[in-house]
């Protein structure tokens, strides 16, 4: 397998597979998948809070991430999201992310500012609608 292959599968799953846990934390939040907040946690947030605002962001955001759909602006307000969520949520618990439990928190907003940084990859839609305009400007017959 040559360099740019094994890159561009290697940047799939990390784009697909941190999507895909940001979605599961936000219908965690918003659709009480896997139990939902427990009771004790608040349970399920109010509309327009802040913790269900992170949800949308976090379920909307992660289907956009998975499919790699407006992947730069999402994956910056993503990697935002995830800052506020540290400094909010965990800081406050312990200075290092080992003692207050932010590791998820900090890993998944280095990914997406590195996404947002970087792009979708060759494998996503965002890909796919670069290469769509680019045949439709030289007036050839999208594939």
């Amino acid at each position: 397998m040559n360099h740019e292959r094994a890159r561009t599968i290697a940047l799939f799953l990390l784009r697909g597979v941190s999507g895909l846990l940001f979605l599961q934390a936000g219908g965690m939040k918003l659709f009480d998948w896997f139990g939902g907040i427990p009771p004790s946690f608040g349970g399920h947030p109010a509309l327009f809070s802040q913790v269900w605002i992170g949800g949308v962001l976090e379920f909307y955001g992660g289907a956009a991430i998975l499919l790699g759909l407006f992947t730069r602006p999402v994956a910056f307000l993503l990697s935002g999201e995830m800052a506020v969520a540290y400094f909010q949520f965990h800081q406050p618990s312990g200075f290092w992310p080992i003692q207050n439990h932010g590791e998820p928190a900090v890993l998944l907003c280095f990914i997406f500012l590195f996404f947002a940084a970087h792009d979708a990859g060759n494998w996503s839609l965002d890909a796919l609608r670069r290469r769509w305009k680019e045949n439709r400007s030289h007036g050839e017959p999208a594939s």
